[in-house]
């Protein structure tokens, strides 16, 4: 099949390090207009990867408006010509992963091939699952769920028929037609940061996800030089060239107000550029940053976009 325009071959295809790219994170909570136009408006700048949450509601404001991630994106991808779609990411609880890869796999055409499949366990503290009248899983049952979740949804993109039978999920001669429009399927990203979740992540995915909650940047990073080090070794444990993972770390502003304040890594270009640099030279091969939720900070994102992403993608691949 040849591959449609926009669609990048996953990771594992390339036997080699990934280019460096950018993922922008958009919370559904503003009017469908300016959302469109945001991601639009992504686009236009340059950017490699617009993403989505997926929750019910938004659990730091449960009361306010808030749009579903995969409805969201069917719309997106009919607005947008070249940007890559993802999930970050998909909550296991909210969907039967036989039902999420149908999505996914409608989503692969509708978008013409720019959809990535972002799956994470989601966490306890979130309203949505008691919103809606689902079990709210302790995180041990969560983190064994996802193996097989992930699993299954791998080979239902995959393969045109899919039997499964574990602990939880159960697929029993599932047909999925048409095949997806990218080989052998859309890209999967699992986040993951502890131990026994990077090696779900090790065993299943082509991109890693990870961020960090420390308060001080210099923590975030010394915490992730070690979760990268420990995934090279998940990874040759298994027989997989740590290079055919891609490495997606999302930077997080920890004295950030989570109704909307401003981000510091947005508080100038040179405090971006130093903090974007460090995190690339931990081997990092994507960086996923939070839309601007102060409106103030807009035009210092786009300045961001314009002048020093293209720098740090020409260092990267100079290296």
């Amino acid at each position: 099949m040849d591959r449609p325009t926009g669609c990048a071959p996953t990771v594992r295809e390339c036997g080699m390090r990934p280019a460096l790219r950018f993922q922008v994170l958009c919370m559904p909570d503003v009017p469908w207009d300016v959302l469109r136009a945001r991601f639009v408006r992504l686009e236009r700048l340059g950017i490699e990867v617009a993403a989505l949450p997926d929750t019910f509601v938004d659990y730091a404001h449960p009361a306010g408006p808030w749009f579903e991630s995969w409805t969201a994106l069917t719309g997106l991808a009919a607005a947008t010509e070249t940007i890559r779609l993802t999930s970050c990411v998909a909550q296991i609880p909210l969907r039967n992963p036989a039902m999420l890869a149908r999505q996914a796999l409608t989503l692969d055409h509708i978008s013409h091939g720019r959809i990535e499949v972002g799956i994470g366990t989601g966490i306890t503290m979130d309203p949505s699952c008691d919103m809606v009248g689902i079990p709210n899983w302790e995180t041990a049952e969560r983190v064994a769920r996802l193996a097989e979740y992930v699993e299954i949804v791998d080979r239902l993109l995959r393969d045109e028929v899919t039997s499964f039978s574990g602990d939880f999920y159960r697929v029993a001669g599932a047909f999925m037609n048409p095949r997806p429009v990218q080989s052998p399927r859309p890209p999967i990203m699992v986040a993951a940061m502890g131990p026994v979740m990077m090696r779900h992540a090790a065993r299943h995915a082509d991109i890693w996800n990870s961020m960090s909650f420390y308060e001080s940047f210099e923590a975030q990073v010394d915490e992730t030089r070690r979760r990268v080090d420990a995934m090279d070794g998940y990874l040759r444990a298994l027989g997989r060239d740590p290079a055919t993972v891609r490495r997606s770390f999302t930077l997080f502003d920890a004295a950030a107000d989570p109704r909307g304040g401003p981000l510091g890594y947005f508080d100038s270009v040179e405090r971006f550029e130093d903090m974007a640099g460090t995190i690339v030279e931990l081997g990092i091969d994507e960086i996923g940053l939070y839309y601007p939720p102060d409106e103030r900070q807009v035009p210092a994102f786009e300045r961001i976009a314009i002048d020093v992403l293209p720098r740090l993608r020409a260092r990267r691949a100079g290296a």
